[in-house]
């Protein structure tokens, strides 16, 4: 009876035993080996919770006999072993053969579920089993913490792909790198950021409202400047991209210049430009051209070159001549405005107390009239050698429009030259209040063109106060009289020049003070003169000029620069207009004319 109870239980556990053996929830190989693990610091857990344990009910276990088996391998009756726990459950990594059982081993009862812990211990067969509980009661404030009670476990890989790994479970990926979330981001499954760089990218996407306030003005500047910075890399690739275009001088325009060049160093020219128009460096400029407008050496001397009783001999064709050209400019500017160095800076406009003038011939014996005037170039346009007859009829509009609107003794009317009646443009030059036709220095110079579409006067009711429009600047504005009353006189043209400047804007340079065509004429453009009798110095002229030279003085004909006296009547003004103020520049001539006035007196 007890053998066939004893074959009866060998057989159910050897049935049970097959069962957990090829049962797809068993553990993996090397954890059920009959071997104890190595000591060395099992790896990490990954990321995810492990596979959670669930300890299945345990099964009834058969009735026993009224005498358990001591040893399984002898047919002595023996009491059945005691329940072993759940420690030593799992210890064992073989089943017993069913032939020959293990005798050093305890039998395992049927109650015992067949699970793998979290964490398998490392078995010791000699080791006294503590007295803690089985697993599958432990309570659950027991468990280990990253086990969730409700997990899904996940699928079990094959038995194929568990011997492919090299005897080693797999490790399951974290569900945050085989699932996208929601936001596209790399999370640990909790919607936490791993790292810095998916910070950044998490916080670059967060609402308007959520991000941190910008400073709006701060963020437009450096927006302004940075928009700034790449337009101007942008005009200085252009640059140098077309400097090689820009040196290229036509071969005609190159031919007219050696041949002026060769004509002037032969003449006897006391004109500036002959004065320091070198052959180095002529051939160091004959090339250039300015950026905007492409003007060339050759717009720049012509009229020198062409007639060789200049003075000067230069013009500027447009603003940007002064500084491509400067090696000539230069050091014509400093000789003719007494000292003006390249390094120097024109001072601000000031036209000083205009009641610290007086009379400067009260007897009316030597001075026959006085006029101050000065000249003005439109902001937003070139010289006239540049100019369209489009921008001469823009510009002429303007100005009428402008003048227009003055008042008191300034108001007047405007004379435009085109349609002008010949009797009405005679007396107008017969007064001396019309400027020339045909002034061949103007005229060389490109200066000429479209006439006279563009061009007019204006002139208040007393005669007075005029304006030329387009002559040799876009601008001249005039105060004069007859007599020596320059007080009076200056007054009238500092009110004017400050009326017009609120309507029209004037072009004007850091340096050089108040931009125009003539470098004579930069700076304060001021040319305080007199038409004066002076018949004994006269009789030597060479006297005149040394006595005018003391004072900054020049001596011109009756009717101007390159015109010869009428009855012993000269044109005398001052010399410098740059480096000074307005005021300074006609308390020059003021100063100079006194001292004329004087000597003649005295011979």
């Amino acid at each position: 009876m007890f053998a066939l109870w004893y074959l009866t239980f060998a057989v159910d556990e050897i049935r049970k035993r097959l069962v957990w053996l090829f049962s797809s929830n068993k553990p993996a190989n090397k954890a059920i080996e009959n071997k104890p693990e190595p000591k060395a610091t099992p790896a990490p857990a990954p990321a995810v919770a492990p596979t959670p344990v669930v300890a299945p009910k345990p099964a009834p276990a058969p009735a026993p006999a009224s005498k358990p088996v001591a040893k399984p391998s002898t047919p002595e009756p023996s009491p059945p072993p005691k329940p072993a726990p759940a420690a030593a459950a799992v210890a064992p990594a073989t089943p017993p053969k069913p032939a020959t059982p293990a005798p050093a081993k305890p039998a395992v009862p049927a109650t015992a579920p067949a699970v793998v812990a979290p964490k398998p211990a490392t078995p010791t067969p000699a080791a006294t089993p503590a007295a803690t509980p089985p697993a599958a009661t432990l309570p659950a404030a027991t468990l280990p913490a990253a086990t969730p009670p409700a997990a899904t476990p996940p699928a079990t890989p094959p038995k194929a792909a568990v011997a492919s790994a090299g005897d080693k479970m797999p490790i399951p990926l974290p569900k945050s790198l085989t699932e996208a979330n929601t936001n596209g981001n790399a999370t640990n499954g909790n919607g936490v950021i791993h790292d810095d760089l998916d910070k950044k990218l998490f916080d670059a996407q967060l609402p308007a409202s959520k991000l941190p306030k910008i400073d709006k003005d701060a963020s437009q500047s450096f927006i302004k400047g940075e928009a700034n910075a790449f337009v101007q890399s942008i005009k200085e690739a252009q640059q140098a991209g077309t400097r090689k275009q820009d040196t290229m001088v036509d071969a005609a325009v190159l031919a007219k210049l050696e041949e002026g060049y060769a004509k002037l160093a032969a003449s006897d020219s006391k004109s500036l430009l002959k004065k320091y128009l070198t052959k180095a460096m002529f051939d160091n400029l004959k090339n250039k051209v300015t950026p905007t407008f492409k003007s060339t050496l050759l717009d720049v001397i012509q009229s020198g070159l062409e007639n060789h009783d200049s003075g000067c001999g230069i013009y500027a064709p447009d603003a940007e001549a002064y500084g491509v050209f400067a090696d000539l400019f230069d050091p014509i500017i400093e000789d003719y405005h007494g000292g003006f160095k390249k390094t120097d800076k024109h001072p601000a406009s000031d036209f000083g107390d205009v009641t610290t003038f007086g009379n400067v011939d009260p007897t009316n014996e030597y001075v026959i009239s006085t006029r101050v005037r000065c000249g003005r170039s439109m902001q937003g346009y070139p010289f006239n050698p540049c100019l369209t007859e489009a921008q001469y009829k823009e510009m002429e509009s303007k100005v009428s429009s402008t003048l227009s609107g003055l008042e008191g003794e300034l108001k007047g009317k405007f004379y435009p030259l085109t349609g002008m009646e010949k009797a009405v443009q005679q007396q107008l030059i017969d007064d001396h209040f019309l400027f020339k036709e045909g002034d061949r220095f103007l005229q060389a110079a490109n200066a000429c063109r479209y006439w006279p579409s563009g061009r007019g006067i204006y002139h208040n009711d007393n005669k007075t106060f005029l304006v030329w429009c387009n002559e040799e600047d876009h601008l001249r504005i005039i105060s004069m009289q007859q007599g020596g009353d320059l007080g009076e006189i200056y007054r009238r043209l500092t009110t004017a020049v400050n009326e017009i400047e609120k309507r029209v804007p004037f072009s004007h340079d850091d340096r050089l003070g108040f931009l125009t065509f003539c470098p004579t004429n930069l700076g304060t453009t001021i040319r305080a003169s007199v038409h004066i009798k002076v018949p004994k110095l006269a009789a030597n002229k060479a006297k005149l000029e040394e006595v005018a030279g003391k004072y900054n003085l020049q001596v011109r004909g009756t009717r101007g620069e390159h015109t010869e006296a009428e009855g012993g009547v000269y044109d005398i003004s001052n010399k410098r207009r740059m480096g000074l103020t307005e005021y300074q520049a006609v308390k020059e001539m003021y100063d100079g004319i006194t001292e004329l006035i004087k000597l003649e007196k005295s011979l």
